[in-house]
This record gives structure tokens, C-alpha cells and sequence, in this order.
């Protein structure tokens, strides 16, 4: 039995947001209290440290059910498969559909449901679901799937993750520079021309970790209504990052009996771009190996974060040659990883 990936779509929102974009906000600390310096100057060190210079966002009129089901549309057709040999259709995401303008996420019915219903599929043998994990949505859902596959319960899975953060940020938080839209999907499958999941791990930190992204007010005292924003507190979970995600990556990979040597990318949640360089040259520093060249593709700078979708997106970007300098070709071993609200962290060793 070779289990894995035999279709990839992803789909990018069309409207890019610059970081001058944000030079007229009014950024507030959490006490509600100006800054003691220009925009200019929180938009420049913000860069410095996430690396993102844009981000993107869907159209008014697009919602998170629409763009996963373009992602999952273009999964579908790179599979090559009639979309009613599915069994089931997993969708990753964290607020559900928040339509422009509004702030109460809507999952009745659920994403996956929708997407069904968009991709016409008559057969009621497909099982729709929505999977909440925090950023480590997408990659818990590919492992999910595997073990349906495994057990003998399903042949061909649907896995998507979305997400449109646009409508829960607060314009207030200049953490809001970092959120964006997105989406990604693939098709999961037994077959010879698929690549094959070697192992995988997942775990939940949720003593005083569980509540490091949370859902406040605005930072603005002066907003009189009750409406909930995502937040996070920066620095800890930069510290649970470095001091869990490496480790859990090794465990990964040492359960798939991979040499490091062997592996060719490791594509990890695009939350921050200096985290994401601290993880993995941490990962590789427990084998007491400097960090390969090339070896972490990346796309944070022109995308930004959007949760769910951001492994999806990236794999299926380097995937189809649309990352400068980055490739994988079949039989490469690849380590998808990820962390986020919960806590959770996941990994999975992947042989292409």
C-alpha cells in the first residue's frame, strides 16, 4: 500500500496588499496607547522579522467555502478523478465562512459540505467534514486521511485547507499585517502513481500553552461594540516554536527511519519567516548538521500567513515550478510540519 498525494490546486486571492498599505493605520499596544514611533518605523521592523512584504485577500463577493473549492477544483483535475469516487472531503480552517463586512463566522453548514455541493457531487457516500486545528489543520487532515485509507474505509480523499483571515483582524493590532487569504487542497489516494506517507506525529500543548491565540477586543478602548478579534501573544509562542516543533520533526523522522541527509524539503507553515529559519536550522543543529542551502522554500514574503492553507499552497507552488530556484522531482523526501492555536504542532515524513 503507497498512500499519498496524486493531485495538488491551490488558489491565491487576487488583491495584494502592500506594507505601505498600513502607514495610515492607527496602531495601538494593548493598552490602547499610541506608540512611541512612526508607522514607517513599526512597518520596517515588522518586515525585518516576519519577512513579509505583501499579503493577499480575497474579493468582497469570495468567502473561505469559494476559494477552497477553487483549490479543491484544481486538486480534482490534477488527480485526474471523476469527484464522485470520493469518500471523504476534510476541510481545514479556524472562523468558518466570515463574509466581507461581518464578524460572525458561519459553519452551518460545514465548509466541506459546501464544497461538495459546489463540485456537483451526487453520491451520498462521500462524507463532508470540517477539521479545526489551528494552522496544523491541513497537515492533520492529510493524516487523517491516510489512516482512512489505511484501515480500508476509503480509497480517495479530498484534503483542504482555507482560510480568509482578512475578516478577523484588527486594524488596531499591528499583528494584522501578518494575516492573509489563501487556500489550498489535494486529492489522497492508494495508488502506484502517488508518493507515499512515510510517518507522521501530532501533539496538543494545552496547559498554559492553550490560550497563546485567542480570540479579544480591539485594541482600540474606544470601539464600543463586543466584536472578537484573533490575537496572539508574539514572543511566547516564538519560544513553545523553537523549543517543540524541532523536536517534533526529529521524532517524525527518525519513525521513518529517513536519514536527514536524505531529505530534499522541508515545507513548514509559513507563519514567520526568522521562526521558521530558527526551526529548522535547530532541527538540523540535534543532528549536529549546519542547515542545507535551498533546503526551506518559502513564499511568506509575497503571500503572508494564512493559516491552513499556507503548507498546501507552498508545496503545490513548488510543486508546478512557481518558486524561483525550487523543485522537487518523484522519489524526494519531504518533511511537512507546522504549529499553531491549540497548541498544536504535527509533521509528517513524505516521500514524493
Amino acid at each position: 500500500m503507497s498512500i499519498g498525494i496524486t493531485g495538488t490546486g491551490c488558489f491565491i486571492p487576487s488583491v495584494a496588499t502592500q506594507n505601505k498599505d498600513f502607514e495610515q493605520h492607527n496602531f495601538l499596544t494593548s493598552e490602547g496607547a499610541p506608540f512611541d514611533y512612526s508607522n514607517e518605523v513599526i512597518i520596517e521592523k515588522f518586515k525585518a522579522i516576519t519577512g513579509i512584504a505583501e499579503r493577499r485577500y480575497a474579493k468582497k463577493e469570495q468567502n473561505t467555502s469559494d476559494l477552497g473549492f477553487f483549490a479543491a477544483r484544481d486538486a480534482i483535475e490534477d488527480a485526474g478523478i471523476d469527484p464522485e469516487e470520493l469518500d471523504y472531503i476534510i476541510f481545514a480552517h479556524n472562523f468558518g465562512n466570515v463574509s466581507y463586512g461581518n464578524s460572525q463566522g458561519d459553519t452551518v453548514p460545514s465548509l466541506a459540505t459546501r464544497v461538495k455541493h459546489k463540485l456537483g457531487i451526487k453520491n451520498p457516500a462521500c462524507v463532508a467534514y470540517d477539521m479545526l486545528f489551528g494552522c496544523p489543520g491541513w497537515i492533520e487532515s492529510v493524516i487523517q486521511a491516510n489512516a482512512f485509507i489505511k484501515s480500508g474505509i476509503a480509497k480517495k480523499c479530498l484534503v483542504i485547507g482555507a482560510e480568509t483571515l482578512s475578516r478577523v483582524i484588527d486594524q488596531h493590532d499591528r499583528d494584522s499585517m501578518i494575516y492573509s487569504d489563501g487556500a489550498g487542497a489535494c486529492i489522497i489516494e492508494d495508488s502506484a502513481d502517488s508518493g507515499e506517507i512515510l510517518a507522521h506525529s501530532s501533539a496538543t500543548f494545552s496547559n498554559e500553552e492553550a490560550y497563546y491565540l485567542f480570540l479579544g477586543q480591539s485594541h482600540n478602548k474606544a470601539c464600543s461594540n463586543n466584536t472578537q478579534y484573533i490575537k496572539m501573544y508574539g514572543r511566547k509562542i516564538y519560544e513553545f516554536a523553537l523549543n517543540h516543533v524541532p523536536n517534533a520533526m526529529r521524532q517524525c523522522l527518525d519513525k521513518s527511519e529517513i536519514a536527514i541527509e536524505d531529505v530534499k524539503k522541508i515545507f513548514i507553515h509559513q507563519a514567520n519567516e526568522k521562526m521558521d529559519e530558527a526551526i529548522v536550522e535547530r532541527f538540523y543543529k540535534s543532528y549536529d548538521l549546519e542547515m542545507p542551502s535551498g533546503v526551506m522554500p518559502m513564499n511568506i514574503r509575497e503571500l503572508g500567513n494564512s493559516s491552513v492553507a499556507t503548507v498546501p499552497t507552498l508545496f503545490h507552488m513548488v510543486k508546478t515550478g512557481k518558486i524561483e530556484n525550487q523543485h522537487i522531482e518523484k522519489g524526494d523526501v519531504v518533511i511537512f510540519a507546522s504549529v499553531g492555536a491549540g497548541m498544536n504542532i504535527n509533521a509528517i515524513v513524505y516521500r514524493c
